[in-house]
């Protein structure tokens, strides 16, 4: 073998020995200070202040009924899980988006969608959120998750979604 494939085969070794986690270590959060058991990585779902936490431990979702824009208990146990969040953390903002399933009008599901939005970020104000770190917007029908003309389908695309933005206040 000559000189040249081996330098290649040595600098290709060399920089793949570079490629180490342990140089990533420290964005991992150890609890504040003084320490603690059991880290967790900075933005990662199991980041308390993460928008990823917020959408996966909090929810980012709540559901409605048929035809309805008011809070279901279950609803309201989440918007207050998420009240809580945007109230510890003040640099996000949300935008809510308010759905309905695929039954009725193009208009009268935009309204709809409206409404459950409205109702969502009344909750949360309600709760101490600042309005201002709050947005609004109806999609209507236009954006399901689920397609399908069951009952099954159409429940799931009856929500309302707190989508978090980083800025703090809103225009």
């Amino acid at each position: 073998m000559s000189i040249l494939p081996r330098a290649a085969i040595l600098i290709a070794a060399l920089g793949l020995a570079a490629c180490s986690n342990d140089r990533f270590s420290d964005t991992t959060y150890n609890g504040g200070a003084g320490g603690g058991a059991g880290g967790f990585v900075a933005g990662s779902a199991s980041d308390p202040s993460s928008p990823a936490y917020f959408q996966q431990a909090v929810g980012d979702r709540v559901l409605f009924l048929v035809d309805q824009s008011s809070l279901t208990n279950e609803a309201r146990a989440t918007l207050d899980g998420q009240a809580q969040w945007l109230l510890t953390n003040t640099d996000y903002a949300a935008t809510i988006e308010g759905h309905a399933d695929e039954q009725g009008t193009r208009e009268y599901n935009l309204a709809l969608g409206a409404r459950r939005a409205n109702a969502v970020r009344e909750y949360l104000v309600s709760k101490g959120v600042a309005g201002s770190r709050l947005n609004t917007v109806s999609y209507g029908k236009e954006r399901p998750i689920e397609i399908c003309s069951e009952e099954a389908c159409y429940a799931k695309n009856r929500r309302a979604v707190t989508v978090i933005t980083a800025g703090g206040l809103t225009s």
